[in-house]
């Protein structure tokens, strides 16, 4: 195994922390991005993820991990969403696009201020790009916790989610509360993207939500095998992504490792081409 996997790999604790993250924030991406994809609420997740900078920067800026400042700033521009949207498809993105401008507005204002008014330096890296080799264990049962609530939210309201993704007025006439069903999807989507931001970063999390959901959605149109299918893509693009990650510290003579955001985003396209083919 030595030619694949470097020394060292099994026995590292960030690597393991990696791992453990990787893999329950890959199965809260599969069961939420399935019903975006379903729902054609790519635009929504990727606003949110941009939307999260704010937060993330905000919590550098505050000393605390940037995962509270995801979580709390994607809630907080959810629920506006929520407020200013209406049921057509138009005024939601109307409103999103409201948002997302006012979220990148305070997102440069704090990036600004996390390299010019504190000693914090790769701020902006570790925000936008993701550090999952630096996250510390202490912070794991927290994502599990949010990992937790996310899934609930999707499993308390799966039937009614799933009728409202396929026909909201078939599911009005059944006497389904379509803002209430919503209500409930983009707090699920919010945390969703809040861990995925914390892995492989804030501007390449949608690749983690949309990409492994899409694929299996290519590949099986039941809903519950599509969601057990784009976890099963998740995982694997993570776990190959962090051992690529840690496999390119020796692959120069600087030692310099690639970003493991690259690695699982790059496997991610590569499942959805492949997925692409084989369908066709």
């Amino acid at each position: 195994m030595s030619p694949l996997i470097e020394p060292g790999f099994f026995a590292n604790a960030p690597v393991h922390v990696a791992l453990i993250v990787g893999t329950v924030v890959a199965i809260v991406s599969g069961v939420v991005g399935t019903f975006t994809v379903i729902r054609g609420q790519s635009f929504a997740g990727h606003a949110l993820s941009d939307i999260g900078t704010a937060g993330g920067s905000a919590a550098f800026l505050a000393g605390v991990s940037p995962l509270f400042g995801f979580v709390t700033m994607n809630l907080v521009a959810a629920g506006a969403m929520e407020l200013i949207g209406v049921r057509r498809p138009r005024s939601r993105d109307v409103a999103t696009g409201i948002v997302l401008g006012a979220a990148l507005g305070l997102a440069a204002l704090f990036l600004h201020l996390d390299t010019t008014s504190t000693s914090t330096t790769g701020a902006a890296v570790n925000v936008l790009f993701g550090s999952v080799f630096t996250l510390p264990a202490s912070l794991v049962p927290v994502i599990a916790v949010f990992s937790f609530v996310a899934i609930a939210a999707v499993a308390v309201l799966y039937r009614p989610l799933l009728l409202t993704s396929v026909s909201a007025d078939l599911a009005q006439a059944k006497g389904v509360s379509i803002s209430t069903v919503g209500a409930g999807y983009l707090l699920a989507l919010a945390v969703a993207v809040s861990l995925s931001a914390v892995t492989i970063g804030a501007i390449l999390s949608t690749a983690l939500l949309i990409g492994p959901a899409a694929t299996a959605l290519r590949l099986t149109r039941r809903t519950g095998a599509a969601i057990a299918v784009a976890a099963g893509i998740g995982i694997a693009a993570t776990w190959i992504g962090v051992l690529l990650a840690y496999d390119s510290y020796d692959w120069s003579p600087q030692h310099h490792a690639w970003p493991v955001s690259f690695f699982i985003v790059a496997l991610i396209f590569v499942f959805y081409l492949a997925a692409e083919r084989v369908t066709k």
